[in-house]
């Protein structure tokens, strides 16, 4: 409930996102077909036009936009990786828009409308009523108006959108609503999910017969000689370095900050140290009925509501403790776990009768009973804080360390910078004995080394691999700090001989020859099981473990098998009895012999049968919807009301991996 009373701050951010993503999520249909791609046929759209959809335009910033909502709702809030996987959404963001356009321009065909009245109830009672009527109130206007606009949106523009998926969701019901599902289909699909099979079965390991393999020299030399192309250059580049670190730790702990410093620091961001009035709440909430579809409020569940509020109220006047009564009764399920706690709140962060009270409360007292939209709170403030600025040796701690660090950060640079420059006039070594910097002289190494004293540096490697041959030293970044370095040496990619990799050789040739011998030896046991009609006979012959399974569902999972849902599934089309061909599940194999088919029962079939029509008649549906939209786009694609910028859309995507978010 309080992510409910906050309409500031973080929660405000929150709502306008999810108004945007809401919307972005709305242009895609998920029924829809991925992949639909097409040609441009005539009279391509000009330049900033991704596509033309029965004569209107997408343009390459809607694209872009709904690309990097789609990109921010699939991370979550991560900005990682972002700019990498932007050309990809592009594509993807691109032909559901033009999807979105298409079905748009058929629903205006086929005569399907949206009145205002109908947008307006969406808005009211469907997915947006939590952020423009909480609690079955209109937030305002003005409040309205200036959400939309905190969000990069109009009202006209907004409205539009709900309109458009409105008309979007009624044509998929017209077009869905054709599909139907048979009693026999149901039945027969009741059977298939809910019939159990037990089984004997027989398992062959692979590792088992790999231990039994003892290959000869000559063996391996050959199968090394028959797969040569695949160890051709599996040595990778090598490359030797010599290098000098700039450690800024060490730089580091030879910095001071001065007061002056850190003054000087303080007054330049005071502005992070103003720490605004907050109060520490803990409350209890008694929820009351939300308006009915015809916007009364049931005054007798209000009624009920107060009087358990007041009754909890007569409890705490008693000496009862406000903990126990909110973890026991409170409505609001993210602070009644805490005991009723909210922690700390500042002004308009919640609704304004709750605010009003919880500011004006003294220190420790319990308030009569709140209304508003949610309910009845009763309020106890905790602690009190008044606005005020932190001293300076309140944040000392926080400002010292920093400063600390960026002074480390710009001596470190100045002295690299000073220490590239002396290397590639009097050589590295020379330059870093001058700054009494150890050099390091590295044995060959690949990209996935690590070289001592510089931990994990990728930057180091891709600098150091994108190097030429004699050239002068450089410099890259390091985990540590910032490294000067002289490429030595480079060692090309290289064949390795046999003896180089002959364990190699010996592990790859058993898991060949044991996966080979594995199939044929299943299938063995399978013969000779099915010909003397006895598995346990077979599996003894050929040394097989046997073993027994429970009463099992088709998704189910049986150890050695895997699951029932894979090539085991024969089992359920088997009779008592019956010998299955062999079944692998990776490194193993097994046969399976049929002990008990077992058949669900009517009384089952009479509970479960709406659940499985609704599932089937949804499969359908989407199969029969995706199929149109297919089709619909492919239409207008070959008659030419679908037009594509081929250039638009390649220079999109290079745009989308040259920028950032």
């Amino acid at each position: 409930m309080i992510r409910f009373l906050q309409t500031s701050g973080q929660t405000t951010k929150y709502i306008l996102g999810g108004l945007l993503l809401i919307i972005c999520a709305s242009m895609v249909i998920t029924l829809i077909p991925g992949g639909l791609g097409g040609d441009v046929f005539g009279n391509a759209p000009g330049k900033g036009v991704v596509a033309k959809v029965d004569g209107s335009d997408i343009s390459a910033d809607e694209v872009r936009t709904t690309a990097k909502q789609m990109l921010q709702q699939q991370m979550q809030g991560s900005t990682a990786n972002m700019s990498m996987l932007l050309p990809f959404f592009s594509q993807r963001a691109a032909e559901q828009l033009i999807t979105r356009q298409a079905l748009l321009s058929e629903a205006t065909r086929m005569g399907l409308r949206v009145t205002p009245e109908e947008v307006k109830e969406e808005l009211q009672h469907g997915r947006y009523a939590a952020t423009f009527f909480p609690g079955g109130n209109f937030i305002g206007e003005q409040e309205y108006q200036d959400m939309l606009t905190r969000a990069n949106l109009t009202p006209a523009k907004f409205e539009e959108s709900v309109g458009h998926d409105l008309v979007l969701t009624k044509l998929q019901a017209l077009i869905s609503g054709t599909a139907s599902v048979s009693d026999s289909e149901i039945h027969e699909q009741f059977v298939k999910q809910n019939t159990k099979v037990k089984f004997d079965y027989a398992v062959l390991k692979q590792d088992d017969i790999k231990k039994g393999l003892h290959p000869t020299d000559s063996e391996l030399k050959a199968y090394y000689q028959s797969h040569l192309a695949s160890y051709a250059n599996s040595i990778p580049e090598k490359r030797k370095v010599k290098y000098a670190v700039v450690d800024t730790n060490k730089v580091e702990s030879g910095v001071t900050v001065t007061q002056d410093d850190l003054q000087s620091y303080y007054q330049q961001h005071r502005d992070a140290y103003r720490v605004p009035e907050q109060v520490k709440v803990s409350h209890i909430l008694i929820k009351t009925p939300l308006p009915g579809p015809d916007g009364k409020v049931d005054e007798k569940g209000v009624a009920e509501a107060q009087h358990r509020a007041e009754d909890l109220l007569k409890q705490l006047k008693g000496g009862a403790k406000l903990e126990d009564l909110a973890k026991k009764y409170s409505e609001d399920p993210g602070s009644a776990k805490e005991g009723g706690s909210l922690g700390w709140i500042g002004r308009g962060q919640t609704v304004a009768e709750f605010e009003k009270t919880a500011f004006s409360l003294p220190k420790g007292q319990i308030s009569d009973l709140v209304k508003s939209s949610y309910g009845f709170h009763i309020i106890r403030v905790d602690d009190k804080q008044d606005a005020h600025m932190k001293s300076l040796d309140e944040v000392k701690a926080d400002i010292e360390p920093a400063l600390k660090h960026q002074k480390a950060q710009q001596i470190a640079q100045r002295q690299a910078e000073s220490l590239l420059r002396d290397a590639r006039t009097q050589g590295l070594d020379a330059a870093a004995a001058k700054q009494s910097i150890p050099v390091v002289t590295s044995d060959f190494f690949s990209r996935r080394d690590m070289l001592p004293g510089l931990g994990p540096s990728p930057q180091f490697m891709e600098a150091v691999f994108a190097a030429q041959e004699k050239a002068p030293p450089d410099l890259a970044s390091t985990s540590q700090g910032t490294a000067i370095y002289e490429l030595l040496a480079i060692k090309p990619p290289a064949t390795p001989t046999f003896e180089e990799i002959r364990s190699r050789i010996e592990d790859e040739f058993k898991n060949e020859q044991s996966k080979t011998l594995l199939t044929q030896k299943a299938q063995e046991l399978s013969d000779r099981a099915k010909a003397s009609h006895d598995l346990k006979k077979a599996a003894k012959e050929l040394g097989a473990t046997m073993k027994t399974s429970d009463l099992v569902l088709p998704d189910g999972q049986v150890p050695d098998v895997g699951s029932m849902s894979g090539q085991a599934a024969v089992a359920f089309t088997m009779k008592p009895g019956e010998i299955s061909v062999p079944i692998s599940s990776g490194t193993d194999a097994a046969v399976l012999q049929i002990l008990e088919n077992q058949q669900p029962t009517d009384a089952d079939y009479a509970a479960k049968r709406d659940q499985i029509r609704d599932s089937l008649l949804q499969g359908k549906q989407q199969e029969r919807f995706g199929l149109f939209v297919s089709n619909l786009v492919d239409e207008m694609t070959k008659s030419g009301k679908i037009k594509r910028n081929q250039e638009e859309l390649k220079a999109l995507a290079r745009a989308g991996s040259e920028s950032g978010m």
